[in-house]
């Protein structure tokens, strides 16, 4: 699924015009990066968590010359699903698996 297949279902589903849902989307999504910037966590329950995580900083190597490369340390995004959402996602596969 794209952002604008996100935009297209809420659009759908709450009956309202693309360019409004297109605004809901873009400011759930903006208030994401924002609490991610800031270093919060963002927790929405049966669905998961949002945090950062620190990677330290390491000496890696360019795979075309083979050179040593020093990589800063940096924050990256980490996604935590919820068990809710992990029992979905597999109550959903198992499904198929077990009716072929």
């Amino acid at each position: 699924m794209t952002k604008a297949d996100l935009i297209e279902e809420v659009s759908r589903v709450v009956e309202m015009t693309r360019k409004d849902s297109e605004v809901i989307v873009e400011a759930i999504f903006d208030s994401v990066v924002r609490s991610l910037r800031t270093g919060d966590k963002i927790e929405i329950r049966g669905f998961g968590s949002f945090r950062t995580r620190q990677r330290q900083a390491r000496v890696g190597r360019n795979p075309k010359t083979g050179t040593r490369v020093e990589v800063p340390s940096k924050r990256i995004p980490y996604f935590k699903p919820s068990k809710e959402l992990k029992d979905l996602v597999n109550r959903n596969s198992t499904d198929g698996a077990a009716s072929a």
